[in-house]
């Protein structure tokens, strides 16, 4: 998902700073949120997980370059569902800056088209569990259904702002559309891939559900919203 260099180029970069911005301030009110519910020390720490596991992602897992950008498995439902909406915001925020900071200099002037991307995406996958998740129903009981749902909202966003993307540096074109049709497609398997990480890490906490270490993560994990 990250923009290659050269695609948005100038004056056009702006667009990116701007959108980057508000997504950074959004990110902000959903740690804001998480704070008021769990509190600023358990919000750190997830934060801090949800960083090291975005860096981890970026630079251990495969990711294939693929047409205009590069095929990544972000997790980003994994990190929802397991960590909760505002330290997973945060950790793809800062997890993508670390990674262009220390790995990666020359993504730094497209961070704001990629942190766009990624929050966009994430603030979608939102929306989408508060639709088809019943507040009866805790996390460690979905089905297979409902986590594709999700980590396809989170995958379709991401696909959409990269198209958005170069487009917005390239301009239309035969050649261009064709680019992003193939990045497109290949992003198809990890739509496959990351529901079934969501149930097996979904089927291991369930056994935690006792353990201390159920602390770790978001309570929605164990428990309704509602009982």
């Amino acid at each position: 998902m990250h923009i290659e260099p050269g695609v948005v180029t100038g004056a056009k970069l702006a667009l990116g700073y701007a959108t980057g911005a508000g997504s950074i301030a959004l990110a902000g009110k959903l740690a804001l949120d998480a704070i008021r519910n769990n509190g600023l020390a358990t919000f750190a720490g997830r934060a801090a997980l949800a960083t090291g596991l975005v860096f981890s992602f970026f630079e251990i897992l495969p990711h294939v370059p693929v047409g205009v950008s590069e095929v990544h498995l972000i997790l980003g439902s994994t990190l929802f569902l397991t960590l909760g909406a505002g330290p997973a915001a945060v950790g793809l925020a800062l997890g993508l800056l670390v990674q262009g900071l220390f790995f990666a200099p020359f993504d730094l002037p497209q961070y704001g088209m990629n942190v766009t991307t990624l929050i966009g995406a994430l603030a979608a996958l939102s929306l989408v569990a508060r639709r088809i998740i019943p507040a009866r129903t805790a996390y460690v009981d979905l089905a297979y259904g409902q986590v594709m749902r999700m980590s396809l909202a989170f995958q379709a966003v991401t696909v959409g702002w990269v198209a958005f993307w170069v487009l917005w540096g390239q301009g239309v074109s035969l050649a261009t559309l064709g680019h992003i049709a193939t990045f497109g497609a290949a992003y198809l398997s990890v739509v496959l891939i990351e529901p079934l990480v969501d149930l097996a890490v979904l089927a291991v906490a369930k056994r935690l559900k006792k353990n201390p270490a159920r602390h770790l993560f978001v309570p929605r994990m164990f428990a309704p919203a509602v009982v």
